[in-house]
């Protein structure tokens, strides 16, 4: 495995990752996190819901000891904790698959021969002579084999002088069975004809055993972790769908036209290959011969095909739908926008909130308190009402109900399922800090070019002198035009009437225009030399161009960016959301009046030079402004930088989508505030999580410690809160 490309906050450091195996809890994540952090050189995250650590490592290191040579610490790191580590750039589907069964297998026998125990505990009428030992021999399965994941984890954990919520869990059930065998032999719980009733409270009378603790609990508690681990893999189907949707093959076209079906891994840049229809396309390249329709919904979450013909860009993964197309690779393997999805994606999910953080602090220190708090509840029970069985009953619950998993999976979980969903949108989401800054955003900063308009210069007037037909006159510039790679003359070309020929002769004058003999005519096409068509084009964001034939006018065409179809809704729902909308450019004022008019934004700035944009975006956090910008090009860089949240249009530029927080992959200003609203929606899903999680365990722990709640109750409650957050997290998939 090679470094992973850098983002901004990790240029000049390799970037690794290792899927981690055997973490049960936030507590564990916690410790990997802590021990990888000691090591000189290493700054590490390690998310549980990902079951990932996420490694940036000093250059330094890697010049010194060789970076294979540092991952393989790493790894040593990890399993030197007691949990299993391995070097991957995916997740393997059948660890977790075996995971889920080895849970299901366990849960289904703890159920079976749980449910009996617990039936024969509670209710007197089915307590038959001797009900207590065949209770026992029900239970010691579960207690055992069932629960053997999690005395596993304890005893793991033993060995390194530490503590999770399994050792939580364990030391109840081992707890709850020692008791019951030691009441079964020494008490006269062991007699025939004992019969015995249970209260949801701690409060009991006559002799009491905890079997139907010791086995129900471990079946409330594989039950939670089952439908955890599961719920954990469907947020997750997001990127691993991104990772699915490559090629396998391609027809590579050779350079004497033949066909060769290989390997994807073995396409170059430059290559030319055929995608046929209803096939995807192979990577990232421009049509050259053919036309058909596209469909990028996979991508950018449009679910209109795009027409595209000779020069339009097409993206890999996308869908061929009617006709043949022949295509010229321009990226390949990392350097696809898929494969650039998928890493934003993964980094996104791998990394860490700060309100997360926070979360993951309250769980390092949380079960050793938890663990004092339950000798103290159970010595205090002793002391003050000295009833051993009052007292033990007291102590057992508060260690089941204080388990953090909730408070664990409260954060990572909804930012799993919202960067998932928003992929699917077309809206990648570079890292979970993100979230906090559309929270208070109160500015939307827009670029026109690109952003608001198409940013392609589109014909949108001709006038012909007397006797000369239109289309011909498009047809003649475009035949001059057809070499040029200038945005006029690359939107006269798409005006033309059919595909054109490249005119004789053609000569390219900059700053004036350009020129070429067709038919035996010198035609030319440049700036307007005299007063232009009679009464003008009624527009002032026009710019035009005069067509002459062997010194003679033959007409005028009219050219002007064109703002995209969802631009009025976009800056509508902006303002619904409670951002005042600025529009700022670096076209001439008529332009950007023109456009922010049709738009009804009142501030728009002009003749904006890059450092300008800057200047603006940094008076306007002076103002006391919290500040979006949207821009797609070079010159966008510096102030998406700059602001409290970037956003890049996915057509833009490297530069300005590596500067921003957000990239928007479809082409489509509604997906600004799209993006916006998802992060809002996700960053309120974890406090709606972690509110739940901490209140939970704020109002649980003081009830069981007071003897208010049985053991039973409390690992239902347990298993339930966990239950709760990761299914209001899944929420997220149904976001529109």
């Amino acid at each position: 495995m090679s470094p992973r490309d850098p983002g901004p906050e990790t240029a000049g450091h390799d970037v690794i990752e290792l899927a981690v195996t055997g973490m049960t809890c936030a507590a564990c994540a916690a410790r990997i996190e802590r021990r990888l952090n000691r090591e000189p050189g290493l700054s590490a995250s390690v998310n549980y819901a990902t079951e990932r650590a996420r490694i940036i490592i000093d250059p330094d290191l890697v010049r010194d000891r060789g970076f294979d040579a540092v991952v393989d610490e790493c790894v040593a790191t990890v399993t030197g904790v007691g949990y299993g580590a391995s070097r991957t750039d995916r997740d393997d589907p059948s660890v977790a698959g075996a995971r889920i069964a080895d849970l299901r297998r366990r849960l289904r026998v703890a159920t079976i021969l749980g449910a009996p125990v617990l039936a024969l505990s509670m209710i007197p009428a089915l307590q038959f002579r001797g009900w207590q030992w065949v209770a026992l021999g029900l239970a010691l399965p579960v207690s055992t084999w069932s629960a053997w994941p999690f005395h596993r984890a304890m005893w793991m954990n033993l060995r390194h002088r530490q503590a999770t919520m399994d050792t939580l869990v364990s030391v109840g059930v081992i707890a709850a069975t020692g008791w019951s065998l030691w009441a079964l032999t020494a008490t006269e719980a062991g007699d025939l004809g004992m019969t015995m009733s249970m209260t949801l409270d701690g409060a009991h009378g006559a002799p009491h055993i905890y079997l139907e603790v010791a086995s129900t609990v471990v079946a409330f508690l594989l039950g939670g972790r089952y439908y955890e681990a599961r719920a954990k893999r469907r947020a997750g189907e997001a990127l691993r769908s991104l990772l699915d949707l490559g090629s396998e093959w391609v027809s590579r076209r050779a350079a004497d036209g033949k066909l060769n079906e290989i390997d994807i891994a073995e396409l170059a840049i430059d290559d030319e290959f055929l995608v046929r229809p209803g096939e995807r396309v192979a990577t990232d390249g421009v049509v050259i011969e053919g036309s058909s329709e596209v469909d990028n919904s996979v991508l950018t979450g449009e679910s209109v095909p795009v027409a595209v013909g000779p020069g339009d860009r097409v993206i890999g993964a996308a869908v061929n739908s009617t006709g043949l197309l022949v295509v010229r690779a321009t990226a390949v393997g990392s350097g696809t926008q898929l494969a650039q999805m998928a890493r934003l994606v993964n980094e996104a999910q791998s990394g860490k909130a700060p309100i997360q953080r926070l979360a993951d602090r309250v769980s390092a220190v949380f079960v050793p308190i938890v663990i004092l708090l339950a000798l103290a509840t159970t010595v205090a029970w002793l002391a003050f009402d000295g009833s051993t069985e009052r007292a033990f009953s007291s102590g057992v619950a508060v260690l089941i109900i204080a388990c953090p998993c909730a408070l664990g999976l409260a954060t990572p979980t909804a930012l799993l399922v919202g960067t998932g969903r928003g992929a699917r949108l077309g809206i990648l989401i570079r890292g979970p800090e993100v979230l906090e800054s559309t929270r208070q955003v109160d500015t939307l900063v827009l670029d026109k070019t690109g952003t608001i308009t198409t940013g392609s210069m589109e014909v949108v007037d001709v006038r012909a002198e007397s006797g000369v037909d239109p289309v011909n006159l498009i047809d003649f510039a475009a035949s001059v035009e057809v070499g040029s790679a200038h945005p006029i003359a690359a939107g006269i070309v798409r005006a033309a009437s059919a595909e054109t020929s490249p005119a004789d002769g053609i000569v390219e004058e900059p700053g004036r225009g350009v020129s070429g003999t067709v038919d035996g005519r010198k035609i030319s096409v440049g700036r307007v030399t005299g007063a232009g068509p009679d009464g003008g084009w009624g527009r002032s964001d026009v710019t035009s161009v005069e067509v002459s034939a062997d010194g003679a006018i033959l007409g005028w065409i009219a050219l002007a960016d064109q703002i995209r179809d969802s631009s009025p809704a976009a800056v509508a729902s902006a303002r619904a959301i409670g951002l005042e909308p600025i529009i700022v450019s670096g076209d001439r004022a008529a332009v950007v009046d023109a456009v922010a008019d049709h738009l009804g934004i009142e501030r728009r700035y002009a003749g904006v030079l890059p450092v300008d944009k800057l200047e603006l975006v940094r008076s306007l956090a002076e103002e006391g402004r919290v500040v979006a910008m949207v821009g797609d090009g070079v010159n966008d860089a510096a102030a998406l930088a700059a602001v409290d949240l970037g956003l890049a249009m996915g057509s833009g530029t490297d530069v300005a989508i590596a500067a921003s927080d957000i990239t928007l992959v479809r082409e489509d200003l509604g997906a600004v505030v799209d993006a916006i609203r998802l992060s809002r929606r996700t960053l309120r899903t974890i406090r709606v999580n972690l509110i739940w999680a901490f209140g939970y365990n704020v109002a649980a722990i003081p009830l069981a410690a007071t003897g208010r709640l049985s053991p039973v109750v409390a690992g239902a409650a347990m298993a339930l809160s966990s239950v709760f957050v990761v299914s209001n997290s899944l929420r997220l998939r149904r976001f529109r």
